[in-house]
C-alpha cells in the first residue's frame, strides 16, 4: 500500500426503513483538517485521470456505481515513490480512501451504470490558484493499462 493512504470500511446500520452510515468523523483522525465536500457523477467507461495536489489530501467515497481507482506515488521523500495501487470502490465495496498530497489519482467507471463520487478535501478549491496538477490518463511514467482483461 502506498505510504499515507488510508482505507476505512463503511458500516451500514440497517432496519426496515433503509440504512444509515457514517462516512467520516473528526475523532477518527482520517483528515488532518476539513476544507470542502464535493460530489460528481460520471458515465460508464469514463476515465478521469490523472491529477494530484501539492497542498491538500482527498478522501473519496463512491455511494453508487462502481469504479477502478488508480493511485501513483509521485512524492520524492516517500518510501513508496513510483508505486501504483489499484482499488475497486462503489456499491460492491463501500470504503473510504484517503489520498495524500503528492499521490496522483484517477478512476474509471466500471459496469453499465454511472458512478457517483463524494469527496472531501483538506483545502477549499481556489479558482485563482488551483492546487491541481494534471497528468494524462495514459502518462508513460505511470504506465497504467486501463483495459479490462478478459478471462
Amino acid at each position: 500500500m502506498i505510504e499515507g493512504v488510508k482505507v476505512k470500511q463503511i458500516t451500514k446500520h440497517c432496519d426496515d426503513r433503509g440504512f444509515f452510515a457514517e462516512l467520516v468523523r473528526e475523532d477518527e483522525n482520517i483528515l488532518e483538517r476539513f476544507g470542502q465536500a464535493s460530489m460528481s457523477m460520471s458515465y460508464p467507461g469514463v476515465i478521469k485521470a490523472f491529477h494530484y495536489h501539492e497542498k491538500q489530501d482527498d478522501l473519496w467515497f463512491f455511494p453508487s456505481g462502481n469504479a477502478q481507482v488508480v493511485l501513483y506515488d509521485l512524492r520524492e521523500d516517500s518510501k513508496t515513490k513510483g508505486e501504483t495501487d489499484v482499488y475497486y470502490m462503489g456499491e460492491e465495496n463501500q470504503i473510504l480512501l484517503l489520498i495524500p498530497k503528492g499521490v496522483a489519482h484517477g478512476y474509471r467507471v466500471l459496469g453499465e451504470q454511472p458512478a457517483t463520487i463524494i469527496y472531501f478535501t483538506t483545502q477549499s478549491y481556489k479558482a485563482a490558484d488551483p492546487d491541481e496538477k494534471r497528468l494524462a490518463w495514459d502518462d508513460p511514467v505511470i504506465g497504467f493499462d486501463w483495459k479490462t482483461k478478459k478471462r
